[in-house]
């Protein structure tokens, strides 16, 4: 019998992922992701668990079953973020993935929650397969591609001293709430917060470590204020980030930084549909920053405290 007419005689229904679905979903998305092991997906619902995701929103997202069982899967991370003085919902729709016998279920499953008029909805790591499928939903491409900058490089235009987040940032009074609690949630996720402070100002970042081709060593800017500071501060941020073994940073650009050293890359579009389009320079909370990869189980070593700075960068191939 043909995966079509196994779906056509099975009962079929969409609906929210629930507590007790994520087993699985864990199990789905194993099947789904071959490269990425269990534990990952674990990981990725646990953190999905503890997200303060917005009152009237999905908690993880949508299921397509067949007779009870999960055969599609989209997880959906929904979260309020304040912009001048505004909170704004915005939802990072990712790891979407259809039993080849649904697959003709697979685009009203990635539509469910897009109906809401108030939600600015990203895809920041769209397959090229479904590039035609996000674009007749109403899609915008907001991201063209990567600058990969070697920030140490820059000129020196700002006076400044780069730290590591610690708990005592709540003690820090010129950032925002939400800044700290940004930090701090992402330090628990694997990323290298910081603060940087330059004149009477303290500048807030995040950055995800990450390897290419699983060996050199960079670090992906997740978050910061504007493009501008981070910018302008490139040096004694590349300068820290360099003595921990990540000399390259890589952030969201729609073409070459001129005051950056660097490469652009024209890759990895990112898309966007609702009533913000989304500034580059900010990906708090989405699944780059919330599932990782790689990287998190070495900064995690330094988080903890059982690594410092010279050990961790022993430990990615650099001397410090």
């Amino acid at each position: 019998m043909q995966g079509s007419e196994v779906a056509s005689q099975a009962r079929i229904r969409r609906r929210e992922i629930g507590p007790t679905d994520l087993e699985g979903i864990a199990t789905l998305l194993t099947k789904g992701f071959p490269e990425r092991r269990r534990d990952h997906w674990v990981r990725a619902l646990k953190r999905l668990s503890d997200h303060p995701t917005p009152g009237g929103c999905p908690k993880y997202g949508y299921l397509l079953e067949c007779n009870g069982a999960p055969v599609g899967v989209s997880l959906h991370i929904f979260s309020s973020i304040p912009v001048d003085g505004e909170a704004r919902i915005r939802c990072n729709l990712s790891s979407w993935y259809v039993e080849p016998a649904f697959r003709s279920y697979a685009t009203t499953l990635a539509s469910d929650g897009l109906k809401r008029k108030d939600v600015t909805f990203l895809n920041v790591t769209p397959a090229p397969h479904t590039l035609p499928i996000l674009e007749a939903q109403g899609y915008v491409r907001y991201c063209r591609g990567w600058f990969a900058a070697v920030p140490a490089l820059s000129a020196p235009q700002a006076d400044a001293h780069v730290e590591l987040v610690s708990p005592d940032i709540c003690r820090v009074r010129d950032l925002q709430p939400f800044e700290k609690e940004l930090l701090l949630t992402h330090s628990k996720y694997g990323c290298i917060s910081v603060i940087c402070r330059s004149g009477s100002r303290t500048y807030p970042f995040v950055f995800m470590p990450r390897r290419k081709f699983g060996i050199l060593p960079f670090a992906y800017l997740v978050y910061c204020p504007d493009l501008a500071d981070f910018i302008r501060l490139a040096r004694p941020l590349g300068r820290f980030l360099l003595k921990s073994g990540f000399p390259v940073v890589v952030l969201d650009s729609d073409g070459p930084t001129a005051e950056l050293v660097g490469k652009y890359l024209d890759a990895r579009p990112k898309y966007f549909k609702g009533p913000h389009r989304p500034r580059l320079g900010d990906l708090a909370y989405s699944e780059l920053a919330m599932f990782p990869v790689r990287g998190e189980r070495i900064w995690s070593g330094w988080r903890q405290g059982s690594l410092d700075a010279g050990a961790i960068s022993k430990r990615w191939g650099h001397s410090k």
